[in-house]
């Protein structure tokens, strides 16, 4: 007999009853994946540092049907996450989705960028991510009932570029720090860990990236198979797999989003 049920295939990427936490909620790709997560059924609390626009975020969720809390955080710091996880625990009783999707970067050749300016982008980076997965893996192995961890890293993670001594460093720290994770997570605790790697998403950053007439986006094109770059919508799809049982049998894998990038 095929070892494939109909009620495994229907629900195989619902997260029915799952209670998420998103950071970087406030983003353009926070925002699309906690709207996807509410829609895939789960309870999400969503996270960002700008507690204004966090809020129109999950007032839009809350409209459309979703179940969403709000709780303003830095994800760089450890009593702020400690606090995150908490405040998920103490309203939903249990936390079973991290989704980590929130980052930094500010351009600079290494002869003109400060130690200091180096090192908030690793912080905002890298060390938020060790906190966030530290203390979020944490609550799961206490529940004793495993997770799946999300994280966003970048196309840059496997190659340098000019002004990007920083981020490039932060982002490939980030897809190590992930396979590593789950070597110590997932055979142990059932705790599933997995980045996205996108290339450039729509968001208030980038679109002026996305002018047709710009040599920027003919340039980029070029190294784009799929003849365009990304629309937050084009995230979530991946972003709810790497979260549902679909996913079950994946773990330390870093996931390319880049319309092809990785391949040219």
């Amino acid at each position: 007999m095929i070892d494939v049920s109909r009620e495994f295939v229907n629900n195989m990427f619902r997260l029915d009853n799952k209670v998420a936490i998103i950071t970087g909620a406030s983003g353009a790709l926070g925002s699309a994946v906690a709207m996807g997560y509410a829609f895939a059924g789960a309870k999400i609390v969503a996270s960002a540092r700008n507690s204004e626009k966090l809020n129109k975020v999950v007032d839009e969720i809350r409209e459309r049907g979703g179940d969403c809390l709000s709780f303003a955080a830095d994800p760089t710091d450890e009593n702020d996450v400690r606090a995150l996880v908490k405040f998920t625990t103490e309203k939903y009783g249990r936390v079973d989705i991290l989704g980590a999707f929130h980052g930094f970067n500010a351009p600079k050749s290494v002869l003109e960028q400060s130690v200091e300016e180096w090192q908030k982008i690793m912080d905002a980076n890298c060390k938020s991510i060790y906190l966030l997965t530290k203390i979020v893996a944490e609550q799961m192995v206490k529940q004793g009932e495993g997770g799946k961890m999300v994280i966003t890293s970048s196309a840059r993670s496997k190659a340098g570029m000019a002004g990007y001594t920083g981020y490039c460093t932060s982002k490939g720290g980030v897809d190590l720090m992930v396979q590593s994770l789950a070597c110590d997570l997932t055979a142990k605790y059932k705790i599933n860990v997995n980045s996205i790697n996108p290339t450039v998403f729509r968001s208030d950053l980038t679109e002026w990236m996305f002018d047709p007439e710009s040599e920027v986006y003919k340039n980029f094109l070029k190294r784009l198979p799929i003849g365009r770059l990304g629309e937050p919508k084009d995230f979530v799809g991946l972003a709810i797999f790497l979260a549902s049982p679909a996913s079950d049998f994946l773990t330390g894998g870093n996931y390319d989003a880049t319309g092809g990038y990785w391949s040219c």
